[in-house]
């Protein structure tokens, strides 16, 4: 069995693989044939309106994705997060991808277990069970036990690291091959992007890698009352083994389970959605792999924000701090309808190339995302963007850099978690809210910078009604209206009168000057504004409000 992981490399890899012309051409066109195959059946029997028909095409997908192994399972446990993508009754098999597949031989992970531990597990653990409870892509799950207290040992399957190297090769070179055939536009090598995929997953199967990574993660939410991260067991924990505590928990299959179990839907869908923001947005490390199977509701919390457990920190990724300003700036510019400069934010990302004449991709952009806070808001979410937005890459040269393939992987899968959970679901009415709410809460000068774009033009003058659109973001029809009264009006005060707030306090005063005369009109509006959102009735709602929700 393996032992020792090496970083991904697509050259090496290749040439490894070449060299092995015996395993490399069977397997090439065993995976051909294979989807020759389920496309051949798709195609014949995929508008059936059989019932029976469909349970047994749904059967085969799955069976087909298990027997490819676990790079072809990982992608379809993506798939198996997306309602608006596929088949309820395709839908309902595939989440079996993501810890309901068949197991590895019980002997071959005790024997894993002594080798990695240095000693059998019925020595180790006091109650070690004859069969794993979950079993999922890369290794299986067992419910052990030792001095009273329930632990997860997770126990890799064997020959991983060859199996994950042969595949992701194959992928990358049928990738590289089929997609000038393929209907894709994503304009970059498609090559590229599961280069990002290669690392990630040589990454997840280095389990002394993912026990940092939870540590980490654990770190990051440790001031968070709503997410909870097991605690590791070092002891019990190596490169193929890694042991935690025991999670008792709902997963977030389906809105009947959790209903059965006395727990609120919407309010997991809101700390999952909000924890996701926190990740990219705050903290610049996320979790890559958010699907049903990586994610418990706990009991406790409120009908606001429940409880939320997460496990599997096999699969993160960082995003630097310059993209994750530049998306938050993006955001802004999308609620303030400013195409131009959000055309700019895309060429800041590597989505367009230098090049490009941004003032082109004014109107475009604006028929994909305008309107996302007016009426068509009910009707927003990443599905319909992607779909305009496909169809906007074959006319402007738009390109996905391969950096942002996790990030867009864990983005889209926490969504369709979200339309598991609520069909009805809009990531805008938490995203939205969320953004407004940093710039106007959030004083390190990074935010403050964007915060002074929103308010002041480039000649300094209070810009009115995008101050108003921030304010309505937040408060007009949101939920939380009165919690959030109170911790943004701190905010907004520190801020004005500390140190940081010299800005602030400098482009209001020389936002009083027009034409080398004073002018006060501008500054009346912003009193106006202030005073109505912040009226001491409102206060009152807040005050009132925070003190309920910590009862």
């Amino acid at each position: 069995m393996e032992r020792f992981y090496s970083k991904y490399s697509a050259k090496d890899d290749l040439i490894w693989l070449i060299l092995r012309p015996w395993i490399f051409i069977p397997r090439v066109l065993y995976i051909l044939l294979t989807f020759i195959f389920l496309f051949l059946r798709i195609l014949f029997q995929g508008n059936s309106k059989n019932k029976n028909v469909q349970k047994n095409l749904s059967k085969y997908l799955f069976d087909v994705i298990t027997d490819l192994g676990p790079c072809f399972i990982k992608l379809g446990q993506a798939l198996s997060t997306r309602p608006d993508l596929v088949r309820q009754d395709w839908l309902t098999e595939l989440t079996n991808l993501q810890d309901n597949l068949p197991a590895f031989d019980h002997k071959i992970a005790l024997k894993i277990i002594e080798e990695e531990l240095g000693s059998p597990a019925n020595q180790l653990f006091d109650e070690f069970p004859d069969s794993p409870i979950a079993s999922a892509s890369l290794g299986q799950v067992y419910k052990a036990k030792i001095n009273n207290s329930f632990l997860a040992v997770k126990v890799q399957r064997p020959n991983l690291y060859f199996l994950i190297r042969r595949d992701v090769v194959i992928l990358r070179f049928l990738g590289t091959f089929l997609s000038p055939f393929l209907p894709l536009n994503i304009g970059v090598g498609i090559g590229e992007i599961i280069d990002e995929f290669g690392k990630a997953l040589f990454d997840e199967i280095d389990y002394q890698k993912e026990a940092e990574n939870a540590l980490r993660f654990a770190n990051l939410f440790k001031e968070n009352p709503n997410i909870f991260i097991p605690k590791l067991e070092k002891q019990f924990s190596s490169k193929r083994i890694i042991t935690t505590s025991w999670i008792e928990g709902v997963k977030l299959r389906d809105r009947a389970l959790l209903e059965e179990n006395n727990l609120i839907p919407s309010s997991f869908i809101k700390t999952c959605v909000i924890s996701g923001l926190q990740q990219l947005f705050e903290f610049g490390y996320f979790h890559a792999d958010p699907h049903p199977g990586n994610m418990f509701a706990l009991k406790g919390g409120n009908a606001d924000c429940g409880n939320l457990a997460y496990v599997d920190f096999g699969m993160m990724d960082t995003i630097t701090n310059s993209d994750r300003l530049t998306l938050i700036k993006a955001i802004v510019h999308i609620i303030n309808d400013e195409y131009y400069l959000l055309a700019e934010d895309f060429q800041k990302l590597g989505f367009l190339t230098k090049e490009q004449d941004l003032q082109k991709l004014v109107e475009p952009l604006k028929e994909v995302l305008g309107g996302s806070l007016g009426a068509e808001v009910g009707n927003f979410n990443l599905k319909n963007v992607t779909d305009k937005f496909s169809k906007l890459m074959y006319s402007y040269p738009f390109r996905v850099p391969s950096r942002f393939a996790l990030i867009i992987r864990a983005v889209v899968s926490q969504e369709g978690l979200a339309l598991r959970l609520d069909p009805e679901f809009k990531i805008l009415k938490i995203a939205y809210p969320y953004i407004a709410k940093k710039l106007l809460t959030d004083n390190s000068e990074e935010i403050l910078e964007i915060l002074l774009e929103v308010v002041f033009d480039k000649k300094g003058h209070i810009q009115i009604e995008k101050v108003e659109s921030l304010l309505n973001i937040l408060f007009k029809d949101s939920e939380n209206i009165n919690s959030d009264l109170i911790p943004v009006a701190n905010a907004g005060l520190k801020l004005f009168v500390s140190k940081k707030g010299s800005e602030v306090r400098k482009n209001l005063l020389l936002s009083l000057i027009k034409d080398e005369k004073l002018e006060f009109t501008d500054a009346k509006k912003l009193l106006a504004l202030i005073r109505d959102t912040f009226s001491p009735l409102n206060i009152a709602k807040s005050a009132v409000q925070n003190i309920i929700s910590t009862v």
